[in-house]
């Protein structure tokens, strides 16, 4: 297992760590500038906040401070109830793929979705498995897409309580049977992105870590799951303030070959988004060496 004690070489900031500051948006311009001051060598933005600035604009910012994305969030929501549906959530994904394309992202990470109308609290009926057919078809689909840009795509299995609204791929097992439905050869071009806050308490998780492999692990993301959790989406810890064993999880990846980035991803409404900015990534820098 590599040594992260001594630096943060390894070190990635997901952007949504320090996207609202004291009730104000940190805009990703400044976000980028305060990373590379710190010698944080990489970033995985989110598609809003590069709207926000321009896609050209941060594509050039990114090349000129030398940082590079450990990924790209995000593209799925695959489900739909009609054919325009279907048809916008397609067009939608083929232009994460580009977006993620131009900033040479390492992947695209894919959120899959579940019931259609969940998320904004009337679900469009109650067929989950319904829903995880069309999850499927979506991903294959947009694989083609995929391997014609050469850009892996890797699906984020989210913790059970999201089954409903936002993603009713809750597994990694779960992720890795579409896997190697639609990528059998594992030929890169699909895996998955290992987040410790929706997947630390699966007690098959080790066994799926080994059998995903190399190949298949294309990310890893750290935060921790604090007790007691207010906020089940915005009440992330810091690495280090709650109960995931990060130096366990970290093992087992690097145990299959991973030698990519830990992408620090945290949503804190009450906490770290109360914060000064450059104190959380300073924050994160040194519980990355410590804890991670």
């Amino acid at each position: 297992m590599r040594d992260f004690s001594h630096d943060h070489r390894w070190l990635s900031i997901n952007t949504a760590t320090v996207r609202k500051q004291r009730g104000q948006d940190w805009p990703l311009p400044q976000i980028l500038d305060a990373c590379a001051q710190r010698g944080i060598r990489a970033i995985s933005p989110w598609r809003d906040q590069v709207a926000a600035a321009g896609l050209d604009t941060i594509a050039r910012q990114v090349q000129a401070l030398g940082l590079e994305l450990s990924g790209y969030c995000r593209g799925g929501m695959f489900t739909y109830t009609d054919a325009a549906s279907k048809q916008a959530m397609r067009d939608d994904n083929r232009r994460a793929l580009d977006e993620a394309c131009t900033l040479n992202a390492a992947c695209l990470v894919l959120v899959v979705g579940a019931l259609p109308g969940a998320l904004s609290g009337s679900p469009a009926h109650r067929d989950l498995a319904g829903a995880r057919a069309q999850v499927t078809e979506g991903i294959a689909a947009l694989l083609d897409d995929a391997r014609e840009r050469g850009l892996p795509l890797a699906i984020e299995p989210l913790h059970p309580m999201y089954a409903a609204d936002r993603a009713c791929i809750n597994t990694l097992e779960q992720a890795l049977d579409v896997c190697d439905a639609l990528d059998p050869n594992n030929t890169g071009a699909l895996g998955v992105a290992v987040d410790a806050y929706h997947v630390w308490w699966d007690p098959k998780l080790h066994q799926q870590i080994a059998r995903a492999g190399r190949a298949r692990l294309l990310a890893l993301h750290v935060c921790d799951w604090l007790v007691p959790t207010t906020d089940l989406l915005n009440d992330r810890g810091m690495m280090g303030d709650g109960v995931i064993d990060l130096k366990a999880l970290r093992a087992s990846v690097e145990a299959q070959g991973y030698a990519g980035y830990s992408e620090v991803e945290i949503f804190s409404a009450a906490n770290w988004w109360q914060r000064d900015g450059g104190e959380v990534l300073d924050t994160c820098i040194e519980r990355h060496r410590r804890c991670v």
